[in-house]
């Protein structure tokens, strides 16, 4: 597909002077809630990263099994090979999508929104299984996510994006700013360390421009107040999932 405008290059090449299988070769694409047919097994899922690899409508080689195998033996998901994708838990459905992304053997993989719908734990483990593939296979992993903290704690690059403009890039630190935070979600957040990694975190306690006043939110944070003093107002501790 031509672009409207500007240029899209892949290894130096305009993407769409290639074929959409030498495109895939080169690069997958994981879209936010694919859907699979029905009674499709993890392994008949798998099989179709392999595609690009095909010649016509060939059957299966030794090497494509070979690769089919690996890539649902590193997202953990050899237990569930022959299960059907529809009966499969939301994480476990997530990594089936993952290893045939892997199957199709390229150095990129483009994710949008792979913890959409996930409780904790499943997000935990698929973003756990991407940090991974980036640092043991030395994937090149490009995500779009919502959640900054999931964000600074697994990203080693972040882009911060507003309609379309880039309003800021770089590693955590510089792009977990509280001017940053309120131009582009329009939220005023307190910005603290990970005490377990030092990544910063953010904790949002407000809309940007509302009455709520950030010196005293911090000296809540600094001084915290004790159970008897705080007359059980929910509404005055910041929510835990603001931390991650």
């Amino acid at each position: 597909m031509k672009p409207k405008g500007g240029s899209v290059f892949l290894d130096g090449r305009a993407i769409h002077q290639q074929s959409t299988k030498e495109v895939a070769k080169q690069l997958a694409i994981l879209p936010q809630n694919p859907t699979a047919p029905d009674g499709l097994t993890v392994s008949e899922l798998v099989g179709y990263g392999r595609f690009p690899h095909q010649k016509g409508f060939g059957s299966l080689t030794k090497e494509d099994k070979d690769i089919i195998q690996w890539a649902i033996q590193v997202t953990g998901m050899t237990d569930f090979h022959d299960r059907p994708v529809d009966q499969l838990s939301g994480g476990q459905r997530q990594r089936a999508w993952i290893a045939m992304a892997l199957a199709q053997q390229t150095d990129i993989l483009f994710l949008d929104e792979p913890t959409t719908f996930l409780d904790m734990a499943h997000q935990f483990e698929v973003l756990k299984l991407l940090q991974k593939l980036n640092e043991e296979e030395g994937r090149t992993i490009i995500m779009v996510v919502h959640d900054l903290n999931h964000a600074a704690r697994h990203a080693g690059h972040m882009v911060a994006i507003k309609q379309g403009r880039v309003i800021s890039e770089g590693d955590p630190d510089q792009v977990m700013m509280q001017d940053v935070l309120r131009e582009v979600f329009g939220i005023e957040a307190d910005i603290v360390p990970d005490p377990r990694t030092g990544v910063p975190l953010c904790l949002p306690y407000e809309l940007a421009g509302q009455s709520y006043a950030a010196s005293n939110h911090t000296n809540r944070i600094d001084q915290p107040k004790s159970p008897a003093s705080s007359n059980g107002k929910d509404e005055e501790k910041i929510p835990a999932a603001a931390g991650g």
